[in-house]
């Protein structure tokens, strides 16, 4: 017998493909041997991020990008049990210096892994954008609550008062966000086509194998399915 997508990847592929890109042939060892930095600076390689389980994989776009920022916050809401039942782990990425993780992640809340690429190396070698692109009938990232206007004076602000003045990542680079793992095997990519173009968190969550889902409301708590 044929084997059938579940619901959820039929709907997945079905909405994300006017905008984003959705597929899974994406080639892991093109991009494994990358370097990658933790918040001490400390180098590994991208590949120990998923060879020994199953991995969700954030590339977010600048650290100052004020949709990437409440994407991650969400993201931080996210419970270690949910993540710990299903035996996967969640990794977010970024393009700035290390020294930018630790005021981020105090920022978000965020308290996963998180590492950075400043050469975009694995961004180039996976092949994600460079350049926004939008379509009408694309629907927006619902962890993004903040209006493009109100969000610019926010990242503004972030920038003219953070105590190194950068842009924290490159402005044109996009973001995506895979599952990979044990090995190299590919379960699912997705690359951002522009600032507002994120996965819902718990399509990659039950994408992922999690048997719960997370109510990102003002009081997350999970949701059995």
């Amino acid at each position: 017998m044929a084997e059938v997508d579940s619901p959820i990847t039929k709907q997945v592929m079905k909405e994300t493909k006017e905008v984003g890109s959705c597929h899974v042939d994406i080639c892991l060892e093109d991009a494994e041997d990358c370097l990658i930095y933790d918040r001490q600076g400390i180098p590994v390689q991208f590949k120990t991020l998923y060879q020994d389980r199953k991995s969700i994989i954030i590339f977010v776009r600048n650290f100052l990008c004020y949709s990437c920022k409440e994407y991650v916050e969400d993201l931080s809401k996210v419970p270690q049990e949910v993540l710990k039942d299903a035996d996967i782990k969640l990794v977010v990425i970024g393009q700035s210096s290390h020294y930018h993780i630790e005021p981020f992640c105090s920022l978000t809340g965020y308290p996963y892994e998180m590492y950075v690429d400043p050469e975009r190396c694995i961004y180039q070698k996976l092949g994600m954008k460079r350049e926004e692109k939008f379509s009408d009938s694309a629907q927006p990232s619902p962890h993004v609550k903040s209006g493009i206007f109100m969000g610019q004076i926010k990242s503004i602000w972030r920038a003219m008062t953070s105590p190194v003045f950068d842009f924290q990542g490159d402005l044109q680079q996009q973001g995506g966000a895979i599952i990979a793992g044990p090995g190299t095997q590919v379960h699912f990519s997705h690359f951002d086509s522009n600032h507002l173009d994120h996965m819902p968190i718990n399509w990659l969550l039950q994408l992922a194998g999690a048997k719960q889902t997370v109510d990102f409301s003002n009081k997350s708590k999970i949701i059995h399915v």
